[in-house]
C-alpha cells in the first residue's frame, strides 16, 4: 500500500557518502568469509564458529562515521510527508509491561488501527506487540484493519528458561493468533561461544511458529559487547531461518542505535545477494522522535536499498514514536503545532 511512498523517498535521500565505509562482508563467493556453502556451516559446532570469526572483522570507527554522516542528511518538506507516513506504516506499537491490562492493549489495538481518528488518511501502523497472554485480545481490537499482532516470547527479556519451556511460550502465542513472534536469544550461549546451540534453539522456535507467523529474532545488542559479536549474531539468526534480526528488547540501558542498525543492514544486504533470500530488520528501544525515524530510513535506503523501504521488511519496536510522527504530521498538514494534548497517551 506505501511502496509509493518507499519509492519517492528512496529517490530523494539518495545521495554520495563522504564518509569513510566500515568493511563490510562480502558475499561468500566473493572470499568475504571461509569457502563453506551455507548449509556445510551448520553442521557443527566447530564448522559453525569457524564461519562466524571468519567473517571480515568490523571496522568500528568507520561503521561510526558512516552512520553518523548518514544522520546528518536533510530531505525536503515535501518528501518529510512521505517519509512520516512510511514510518508510521513500519512501528510495531508495543507495551510488554506487567501492568498491562486488557482494557489497555484493546485501546493500543484501536491506536494501531486508527493512528489520528480526526484523519482518517493517516497510515496504520504495520503491527501491535503484546505479551503472550495478551494475544487473544489484541487480535480481536485489530480485526479487519490490516494490523498484525505480534508477541514476544522464548521468557522475554531475559531468555532464561528451558527450551520446552520456551517454545510452549510460542505455540501459546501462535495458537492465540499471533501473525509474528518476537524471540530472545541466549546471550549466554552466545557469548560463550556455544553458537550452535543458539542455533538450534532458533530453528525449533522457527518451527514452532509453524506457517503462520514470522520470526523476529532478537539480539539485545546492548548485552554483545561488540561490533563483530553483532555482525555474527545477525549472520547466526539468519542462517537458522529468521525472518527478521531485531537489535533490542528496549529492556537493557543500550538498545537500538544508527551504527549497530547499519550493521545489521549491511547483512541483510549481503545475505540476499549470496543466498538471494530477503530478511528484515528491526531497531527497537530509543527511538523517540520523528527526526530519529527519518534518520533510520535513510540507513535504510542507503545501506540495503529501496526494497527495504516497506513494513515488511523494516519495522520501528517503539512505544512512544508514534506520537511524535502523529504531531509532526498535523504540523505539516495544518501549519501549526499541535502539541502532545492532541494525541493519545499509550
Amino acid at each position: 500500500m506505501y511502496s509509493r511512498y518507499a519509492r519517492r523517498y528512496a529517490r530523494l535521500v539518495t545521495m554520495p557518502s563522504t564518509a569513510p565505509s566500515p568493511k563490510r562482508s562480502a558475499p561468500l563467493a566473493q572470499g568475504g568469509a571461509p569457502s563453506h556453502t551455507l548449509t556445510d556451516v551448520t553442521a557443527s559446532d566447530s564448522t559453525l564458529r569457524r564461519f562466524l570469526h571468519g567473517l571480515p572483522g568490523v571496522d568500528a570507527v568507520g561503521l561510526e562515521a558512516r552512520a553518523a554522516s548518514l544522520g546528518t542528511r536533510s530531505i525536503k518538506t515535501t518528501s518529510k510527508a512521505y517519509a512520516i507516513d512510511l514510518a508510521i506504516s513500519m512501528v510495531d506499537l508495543t507495551t510488554l509491561e506487567g501492568a498491562d491490562t486488557p482494557g489497555k492493549v484493546r485501546a493500543l489495538g484501536a491506536k494501531a488501527a486508527h493512528p489520528d481518528p480526526t484523519d482518517r488518511t493517516t497510515p496504520t501502523t504495520a503491527a501491535v506487540c503484546v505479551y503472550p497472554d495478551m494475544v487473544a485480545v489484541a487480535k480481536e481490537a485489530v480485526a479487519g484493519s490490516g494490523v498484525k499482532v505480534a508477541s514476544v516470547a522464548t521468557a522475554f527479556p531475559a531468555g532464561r528458561a528451558a527450551l520446552e519451556v520456551k517454545l510452549a511460550d510460542v505455540r501459546d502465542a501462535v495458537a492465540a493468533g499471533a501473525d509474528e513472534i518476537d524471540m530472545v536469544i541466549d546471550r549466554g550461549a552466545f557469548l560463550s561461544g556455544h553458537y550452535l546451540k543458539v542455533h538450534d534453539e532458533i530453528v525449533a522456535v522457527k518451527e514452532a511458529c509453524g506457517t503462520s507467523a514470522r520470526l523476529k529474532v532478537i539480539f539485545e545488542t546492548g548485552e554483545l559487547s561488540t561490533y563483530d559479536n553483532i555482525r555474527r549474531a545477525s549472520w547466526l539468526g539468519m542462517l537458522a531461518g529468521a525472518d527478521f534480526i531485531k537489535t533490542s528488547t528496549g529492556k537493557v540501558a543500550v538498545n537500538a542505535t544508527p551504527a549497530n542498525t547499519l550493521l545489521m543492514l549491511e547483512a541483510v544486504r549481503d545475505f540476499r545477494a549470496q543466498t538471494g533470500v530477503q530478511i528484515g530488520v528491526k531497531p527497537a528501544g530509543g527511538i523517540r522522535t520523528s527526526k530519529d525515524a527519518i534518520k533510520f530510513l535513510v540507513l535504510v535506503n542507503e545501506t540495503a536499498g529501496e526494497d527495504w523501504l516497506d513494513n515488511h521488511w523494516f519495522r520501528f519496536g517503539a512505544s512512544s514514536l508514534l506520537n511524535d510522527l502523529l504531531m509532526q504530521r498535523q504540523k505539516l498538514a495544518t501549519g501549526r503545532y499541535s502539541g502532545p494534548d492532541y494525541v493519545t497517551v499509550d
